[in-house]
């Protein structure tokens, strides 16, 4: 149950992740797009500029104030999507540059907790060491306490054997002739 959870857990955050650098990339594509479009725009105005320059609607071939007039306003349509394109690419290189930071933070975060995984798991090495020496003079004393303890069933038992004995040898009493004495004695 525990281990569902955690996979499903674990999909929802990967697609969550992916979403978001597909909807970064797709802005960024899309923006991208409108400035191209916006170019191409550009260049097509620039071409009507170029006609305009050599229509001469005049008379003996020069050109009107009119002309003039229509030059300049495909001139100035031309500054306008020029400073539209400016402004776009302004804000082509602001994402560029949001996503960059964006990756340099991500990759301190990322760095910070390698950092703090690696201290982490110096300190659980270093109190493993301690706990393991710990262990060994706990294994330590409790091998001289055994010994110890040995040695004292061992003299023990050793001591009542040896009691045992000397009873036995104090039990066993020579037999003696007592009538034979207490004749001896009345006569």
């Amino acid at each position: 149950m525990k281990i569902t959870f955690l996979f499903i857990l674990f999909n929802i955050f990967a697609i969550c992740v992916y979403s978001k650098q597909s909807s970064d990339s797709i802005a960024y594509k899309l923006q991208r797009k409108k400035i191209n479009t916006m170019l191409a725009q550009r260049a097509q105005k620039f071409g009507q500029y170029d006609e305009s320059l050599t229509k001469r609607t005049g008379i003996f071939g020069f050109q009107t104030k009119k002309d003039i007039r229509r030059s300049n306003d495909i001139l100035m349509d031309i500054v306008k999507t020029d400073n539209d394109v400016y402004r776009e690419l302004k804000i082509l290189f602001d994402y560029r540059v949001f996503q960059q930071t964006q990756i340099q933070d991500h990759s301190r975060e990322t760095e910070q907790s390698t950092l703090g995984y690696m201290i982490t798991i110096n300190k659980l090495r270093k109190q493993i060491e301690v706990l393991k020496a710990d262990a060994e003079e706990q294994r330590q004393q409790d091998e001289k306490i055994r010994n110890i303890l040995i040695i004292t069933v061992l003299a023990l038992a050793a001591f009542i054997f040896l009691m045992f004995a000397f009873r036995k040898r104090k039990r066993t009493p020579v037999k003696r002739k007592t009538t034979a004495r207490k004749s001896n004695r009345r006569a």
